[in-house]
């Protein structure tokens, strides 16, 4: 399941659970590629996290390049990776 970062606590959100986040923003080439694969993702939620409206959060875990997919569990940070990734490259990186 996809969803995106508006007003919840991000910190609440990733709390007590594995779950995908990307950083993101709308006019990012392959951030568009990465969003087409995360569609088809279904073995781990995705929080999606615009960089150009959250960019507090970018900072907090130092993105400085997007598409920046981190996997967090339990609220740290358990990976992290930079750039487009096709769906098989993504289940080896979350695992």
């Amino acid at each position: 399941m996809i969803k995106y970062l508006e007003n919840e606590n991000f910190d609440e959100v990733i709390a007590n659970k594995k779950i995908l986040v990307d950083f993101y923003a709308d006019w990012c080439g392959p951030c568009k590629m990465m969003g087409n694969v995360l569609e088809n993702v279904d073995f781990i939620d995705v929080l999606k996290v615009n960089t150009d409206m959250h960019p507090e959060l970018a900072q907090r875990y130092g993105v400085m390049s997007i598409p920046t997919l981190i996997v967090f569990e339990n609220g740290m940070v358990k990976n992290q990776t930079v750039g487009f990734k096709d769906i098989e490259t993504l289940k080896e990186f979350i695992k």
